[in-house]
Parts: structure tokens; C-alpha cells; sequence
């Protein structure tokens, strides 16, 4: 399922759920986390993470804090506010989601349960 297109629909929650859960991360960290997590099932090319980054940065969920490691700059991306609330209704969406495509793909379960 590597870089299928079922995930890229996905990125934006993706990347929301890994910064609330720890604080504030760069973007080949946040490459890295994914591919982990999902022991090489999804990885996430910087083609497809960096523009999202600069989308949510600018719609204001993001804050990002550069800091010098050894001799270069590194971006660290973090939640705001309005980020932490968007995050959370992100992934409310997806787990409603999941459980519609879980009855359509297997009728023999519910939305219900």
C-alpha cells in the first residue's frame, strides 16, 4: 500500500495526529514516524509532506520554530490552538469515515457497533 492515493487524502490528519502526540517535530522526523508506525506500509515523500506543511502553516494550525543543528537550520513544526481543535475534529471525520467504508466494504457490520 505503499504511497497508495487511499493515504494522500489522509495526509493532513496524518501529519495533525503525529504533532499532538509529540509536541513538535521536522519534517523528515515526521517522514520517519509514518514509515515506523506503519513498518514501511505508507511513506511519505517530502513532495507530498512539505506543501501540506506550508498549507496548515498558513491557514494558521501550524507554528513553526527554526532552530540551528550543527551548521544548518532546521524547521520544527508544532500545533497552535486553532491546530489542536482542528486535530481533533480531523480525526473525529476519519474514524466516521473508517466505520462507513468498514459497513460498505463488510455489510455484515454496523455503524452501530
Amino acid at each position: 500500500m505503499a504511497n497508495s492515493k487511499l493515504y494522500k487524502g489522509s495526509l493532513v490528519t496524518i501529519i495533525l495526529r503525529l504533532l499532538k502526540e509529540n509536541e513538535k517535530m521536522y519534517g523528515y522526523e515526521i517522514t520517519q514516524k509514518v514509515k515506523q508506525i506503519t513498518q514501511g506500509e505508507l511513506q511519505i515523500t517530502e513532495g507530498a509532506l512539505y506543501p501540506a506543511l506550508h498549507k496548515l502553516e498558513a491557514q494558521g494550525l501550524l507554528d513553526v520554530d527554526v532552530q540551528k543543528v550543527g551548521n544548518r537550520l532546521r524547521k520544527y513544526y508544532k500545533l497552535t490552538p486553532q491546530g489542536q481543535k482542528e486535530t481533533h475534529s480531523k480525526l473525529q471525520e476519519l474514524q466516521a469515515y473508517i466505520k462507513t467504508m468498514q459497513v460498505l466494504v463488510n455489510p455484515k457490520w454496523s455503524l452501530e457497533s
